[in-house]
């Protein structure tokens, strides 16, 4: 199926590794031109030199910045421009409980991930809705359907964006623009290996134990399976998809 994706431009924040970098790398085997968006150079430039000898002909360029801040997040744009496709994947929110995740914890965690991507859809998406075309995806997580409270800031958090993206996306449409979401559960990436280290050390006492905590059923998922759904969402092919968040976790959310 040819996704219609040659010649359009996508910027991905959080695209040094896990699945922000798994998006560039698909989207740049469809013929996209990439935007990488991450705080660290070295491995903004690791991760591109693996984009371009993986595809020859990808146009491809880093971006280096902190999207905690305002300043930032208006200096990217102005930076990238508006493109054909963004996707909002920057932001880690940390494990913990309500009396675990202090008063700076809990804000530092949701100026880059929460009120990061808030800020980030209300210069993108009126803009892309002024030219008349355009694709906002937002990567959330899971928590925000199977919220617990071991991951309480992360699942107050994920569920406002979930609500934000479903607000957005069902009015955008009308004005050639669409805004969805996907709900990862746990996928193989570093990220995984650090929120299942914080609960083996709540629950076990032992953060090294982590490993025993990874299930089975549905085991998690992989990179490359999550960076393809998105890839599809953000293709014109999925052209009637918006306002919906879609969730990718083996059927885990469903139970």
């Amino acid at each position: 199926m040819d996704l219609q994706l040659s010649g359009k431009q996508a910027v991905i924040t959080g695209a040094s590794k896990g699945i922000g970098f798994g998006c560039a790398l698909s989207l740049a085997k469809e013929g996209c031109d990439v935007h990488l968006v991450a705080r660290d150079m070295d491995l903004l430039d690791k991760s591109a030199s693996t984009i371009r000898a993986a595809n020859p002909n990808a146009i491809v360029k880093v971006h280096s910045f902190d999207l905690s801040t305002s300043d930032n997040q208006v200096a990217l744009i102005e930076a990238t421009g508006i493109p054909d496709i963004w996707i909002n994947n920057a932001g880690a929110i940390p494990g913990g409980n309500i009396t675990d995740i202090d008063d700076e914890t809990w804000r530092d965690a949701w100026d880059l991930k929460v009120f990061g991507y808030i800020n980030l859809c209300r210069q993108v998406v009126p803009a892309m809705e002024l030219r008349g075309t355009g694709v906002l995806l937002n990567v959330i997580g899971a928590a925000a359907v199977r919220p617990q409270p071991s991951y309480i800031a992360g699942a107050v958090g994920n569920s406002g964006l979930v609500g934000l993206t479903t607000a957005l996306g069902s009015r955008s449409i009308q004005h050639g623009v669409r805004v969805l979401a996907v709900n990862p559960g746990l996928i193989v990436t570093d990220r995984m290996e650090d929120l299942l280290r914080q609960t083996a050390e709540a629950d076990l006492g032992d953060p090294s134990r982590w490993e025993e905590l990874i299930p089975s059923d549905p085991a998690p998922g992989t990179i490359e399976q999550c960076a393809d759904v998105i890839t599809f969402l953000v293709s014109p092919r999925a052209s009637h998809v918006s306002g919906a968040t879609l969730n990718i976790d083996g059927g885990a959310s469903a139970r």
